[in-house]
């Protein structure tokens, strides 16, 4: 079985269609791991924050495209995730979303000790041991998730009924 895409950096296989079994123990995981963070009490904004902000780091269009939509219908403002990129720079994200993307960045850039030290500090003032589990666990997912699509080269479709801007 082959499940390729032609795309112009060439052929990619859909790494999730060709290896199913890792694909759905991944599935298995993020299910696992949204569980434990409500359970934590992380609500579905602030998941679907950490979501894009790796997402963004790591240039996903297909997680970006699908975690959007996935945080308008939790509730985010679209004037938020305009922004989300310089959350730093901006005064509409609280402490515990400020700590939660910090911890997310940290988790998806480890080789950062200093940034990590800082994050986890800032995270500590905010968050429990159960919050920040469930931060970082968010984090090690999309950025699994993140690896997945890229290199699978995941297209995203222009949504039904929209048309292309200026038309």
């Amino acid at each position: 079985m082959s499940d390729t895409t032609t795309t112009p950096q060439g052929r990619r296989v859909f790494v999730d269609k060709q290896s199913p079994k890792p694909y759905h123990a991944l599935i298995q995981t993020s299910e696992a791991v949204r569980a434990t963070a409500a359970d934590a009490g992380l609500d579905r904004v602030l998941v679907e924050l950490i979501n894009l902000r790796v997402s963004q780091l790591n240039g996903c269009a297909y997680c970006l495209d699908v975690h959007t939509r996935a945080a308008l219908r939790a509730g985010e403002s679209t004037q938020r995730l305009g922004v989300l990129a310089a959350w730093r720079d901006t005064e509409v994200f609280t402490p515990r979303e400020r700590a939660a993307l910090a911890l997310a960045e940290a988790t998806t850039d480890p080789a950062d000790a200093a940034a990590q030290e800082t994050a986890y500090d800032a995270a500590r003032e905010v968050f429990g041991d159960d919050e920040i589990s469930a931060v970082i666990w968010v984090a090690i997912t999309i950025n699994a998730f993140n690896r997945v699509s890229i290199l699978s080269k995941h297209p995203v479709r222009r949504a039904p009924g929209t048309s292309a801007p200026g038309h």
